[in-house]
């Protein structure tokens, strides 16, 4: 087995993570690990003829002047022993030893299972958004994009400029709360302009608040949904629907390393400390804060790797004010029960094992479902049934087990 000795290792290779090795180079080796075959994580994300935007090429030159380490195409799936992880890259293990490490996983999805959603053509936001930059073509569909959160609007401008036929955005959250959002903007200069510009743009695409799709319709293929408008009921055409409901952070690491776990996230100090010696943790894998809040958080992250503690204090209160950016996301983009009306006894929650809502309602938690009906054991190992579930029975995930991702049962026995 390959082995990689750093001194600092980051796990994740977005905003957070970029930002983490960044600071953290100035004096020491560094090595960053990530899933993806380049950097940006998902929303730097770089396609077939997408590039990454300045402010993420500014830090790729940094880590690339610096002599930065990165294993791209690296899933991290065991720690076999303190200060060593082992990833996985094209079905060979390699053994990363670390003296300092920071966690940078990001977050995902959030799915509600609702009749349709395993149609062909429903798909999640994010999830195609980024598909497209990876070459799927939408020029001409017909689409709508549905859910809750910000990523919602920015994935239906992205997808109109690929020529897509963006009918609208369908959003769970009403006016007057959305109200309240862009007021709240006003004191982070930088968001409030971006949403003024998509608003005020010639092809500004419709908003429909307090909308909340309950069916996607069709044969195998989704053709129209049904969605519950202000209480009333339309039927839309489309040819893709796009449907997400805010992000979940992935905690499958830090629950590995026995990191204490908040309603939030990870649980950190100033210094984006966990509660387990030289391991840290930095932008959404704490609490869903955006973009500007992960690369802070990673360059505290970082410099704290490192000893750096003046670096950290001049930083302090600028991720103080962004962390209010991230308690306005939540109060703003919360889901409430309305999702669970459009729930049917036959609706599959687990679309791996194909377990279905009423199967589930015989279960008092999570691990007694998990053993008798495999739900959370398919190849997604819990990660969109995990999220729906806590949801909708109000569940808490048990603990993770390596292997945190699948691997070859070959890969296994060179473990």
């Amino acid at each position: 087995m390959e082995t990689i000795d750093t001194k600092v290792l980051v796990v994740g290779g977005g905003g957070a993570g970029m930002s983490a090795a960044a600071a953290a180079s100035r004096d020491c080796r560094v090595t960053i690990v990530d899933d993806n075959p380049h950097y940006g994580g998902q929303i730097w994300r770089q396609g077939v003829s997408e590039k990454a935007p300045p402010e993420a090429l500014e830090l790729i030159n940094k880590l690339e002047n610096r002599s930065v380490g990165f294993a791209p195409g690296t899933t991290i799936v065991d720690s076999p022993e303190p200060k060593a992880l082992i990833g996985s890259r094209a079905g060979k293990p390699t053994l990363f030893r670390f003296e300092k490490l920071v966690i940078a996983t990001g977050a995902r999805e959030r799915f509600i299972p609702f009749p349709g959603w395993t149609k062909q053509g429903v798909y999640g936001a994010g999830g195609l958004q980024a598909l497209v930059k990876a070459g799927l073509d939408v020029a001409g569909k017909r689409i709508i994009v549905a859910g809750t959160g910000p990523l919602l609007v920015a994935v239906a401008e992205y997808l109109q400029r690929k020529g897509a036929k963006v009918s609208f955005v369908a959003e769970l959250a009403g006016k007057a709360r959305l109200l309240r959002f862009g007021i709240g903007l006003v004191q982070y200069p930088s968001k409030f302009l971006k949403a003024c510009s998509f608003a005020l743009a010639p092809s500004s695409i419709s908003i429909r608040t307090s909308s909340l799709v309950e069916e996607a319709r069709g044969g195998r293929r989704v053709e129209s949904i049904r969605l519950n408008r202000h209480g009333k009921i339309e039927e839309h055409e489309c040819d893709i629907l796009a449907i997400g409901y805010h992000l979940v952070p992935n905690l499958e690491l830090p629950t590995l390393l026995g990191c204490d776990i908040g309603s939030e996230g990870a649980m950190v100090d100033s210094y984006q400390r966990t509660s387990v010696a030289d391991v840290f943790a930095a932008g959404e894998t704490t609490s869903i804060g955006g973009i500007e809040l992960s690369c802070v958080e990673g360059q505290i992250a970082g410099y704290a790797a490192t000893g750096n503690k003046e670096s950290v204090k001049r930083l302090v209160s600028k991720r103080n004010k962004l962390r209010g950016f991230s308690r306005i996301l939540k109060k703003t983009f919360e889901i409430d029960d309305r999702l669970k009306s459009s729930v049917k006894a036959e609706t599959m929650v687990c679309r791996c094992e194909d377990v279905s809502y009423e199967t589930l309602l015989e279960f008092d938690n999570w691990r007694d479902a998990k053993l008798q009906t495999r739900c959370g054991m398919g190849p997604c190992q819990g990660r969109i049934c995990g999220p729906a579930t806590e949801y909708l029975f109000d569940w808490s995930p048990d603990g993770v087990r390596p292997p945190l991702f699948p691997v070859r049962v070959k890969e296994l026995g060179d473990l």
